[in-house]
């Protein structure tokens, strides 16, 4: 497999990791729907809206109504009915059923909202590391593929003129040897010729001599 694939497989599997652990996270961020808050800190149930009363029974007037998710403090409890004291300081009373000890989505929203902001920022940093980090990496591999090639090439030329060289040589010395050759038929036909003319000498110059004696004899 190329480096840029393996690259891109290994900066994929750490997105997906990325993204397991940002889920994981998500789903584990604010407080449990069981834990329940400390002290006299209530939250109104799930409902669209509550009414509430002047007093602790259904006898008692409807006073308003409190919206789902409306954090309240527990102040007493009567029978069916809790007193509370809400955002703006007055106190009424709402059934206890209504009420509930873990906040509820409308408080969970904004908190959720928060920590998923910072993940996503978390998660981009991460990202944007991953991608420079590999950048790097293909610039680095890029590099040395470069001076790989420009090595290879060298070695190529080198190679070639080795070749042209060993021929050069392979041709000098075929040509030094047939000169060698040419030199010791010269010296042989040179030897030869000196042998001959020797021989010749030493045939032709006795008879001369002996000419020359016969005819010292006629005068």
């Amino acid at each position: 497999m190329p480096s840029s694939q393996r690259f891109s497989t290994v900066f994929s599997r750490t997105r997906l990791v990325a993204t397991g652990l940002f889920t994981g996270l998500l789903f584990t961020v604010g407080p449990a729907h069981g834990e329940e808050a400390p002290g006299n800190t209530r939250w109104v149930s799930d409902n669209l809206s509550t009414f509430v009363r002047s007093g602790p029974t259904d006898g008692y007037r409807i006073v308003g109504n409190l919206k789902s998710g409306q954090k309240v403090e527990l102040l007493s409890t009567q029978g069916d009915y809790s007193q509370v004291r809400g955002e703006g300081g007055s106190s009424v009373w709402i059934p206890s059923s209504d009420l509930q000890t873990t906040p509820g989505p409308a408080e969970h929203v904004p908190l959720l909202t928060q920590q998923v902001t910072d993940l996503s920022g978390k998660l981009q940093s991460i990202d944007d590391s991953w991608k420079n980090r590999v950048q790097g990496m293909q610039e680095t591999l890029d590099a040395r593929k470069a001076l790989i090639d420009e090595l290879e090439a060298r070695s190529k030329a080198l190679n070639a003129e080795l070749s042209d060289a060993q021929s050069e040589l392979r041709s000098t010395q075929a040509k030094l040897g047939d000169e060698n050759k040419h030199v010791m038929m010269s010296y042989m036909v040179y030897g030869g010729s000196i042998a001959g003319a020797g021989l010749l000498a030493g045939l032709i110059l006795p008879m001369m001599t002996r000419g020359r004696k016969r005819n010292d004899r006629w005068f």
